[in-house]
């Protein structure tokens, strides 16, 4: 005889779950290509010179598609089965994805806190390097909305361990495919990107070049 079903899954449910994060994956998608890629020669926080800039702050920023960007990297966090206690990363491109991912889940009824990661401890104050709620003792997800070389994230990442965190993962919206996983395997850590470039139209098979290193 078949099993029950549960109250908690239904019949249908997951696949209907899995239908419904293909299609926030896809307009995320398409909203990323339409509003984010901004062509023309820029220099990047890494010191690196490109073509064209992803800004991500037009996304993670945007009354559609902020919530789309929640449920998406919490859905790619989910896929590797972390169960991470919280998310952030360093002010400021990853402020506004750790909260969609905190918002995302709590619509889902689930707790996860949010961080923000300073460049550096305050000076007067608690002189906290790493604010929001305790990370000590606790798992994490260092997030970023674009990465390049993985710098700015290893900073943080070195800042919650300093402050008692155990750092599971890096998750990213936009991969640049410069060096960042190379660099953050290279610690330990599994990285995990919602797109690559090619995906942006912006990687060796599309339109625009490749950034100039």
């Amino acid at each position: 005889m078949d099993a029950p079903q549960t109250p908690s899954q239904p019949a249908g449910a997951l696949g209907g779950r899995a239908v419904a994060a293909a299609d926030d994956r896809e307009r995320l998608l398409a909203l990323i290509r339409e509003t984010a890629v901004v062509h023309g020669r820029v220099t990047l926080s890494s010191g690196a010179e490109a073509d064209y800039y992803v800004d991500l702050r037009r996304i993670t920023l945007h009354h559609e598609a902020a919530p789309l960007v929640g449920r998406v990297m919490l859905d790619l966090v989910d896929g590797l089965g972390l169960a991470p206690d919280a998310v952030g990363g360093l002010t400021m491109g990853a402020d506004p994805v750790a909260g969609a991912m905190l918002h995302a889940a709590a619509a889902e009824g689930r707790a996860l806190d949010a961080f923000v990661v300073r460049k550096q401890g305050k000076a007067h104050g608690l002189q906290r390097q790493v604010e929001g709620p305790a990370v000590e003792g606790r798992r994490v997800v260092a997030v970023e909305d674009t990465m390049t070389t993985g710098g700015s994230v290893m900073t943080a990442v070195e800042a919650l361990r300093a402050h008692g965190a155990e750092v599971l993962a890096v998750a990213v919206l936009v991969d640049r495919d410069t060096g960042a996983r190379e660099r953050i395997e290279a610690e330990g850590l599994d990285y995990l990107a919602v797109y690559g470039l090619d995906e942006l139209g912006l990687g060796q098979s599309g339109e625009a070049a490749r950034p100039l290193l």
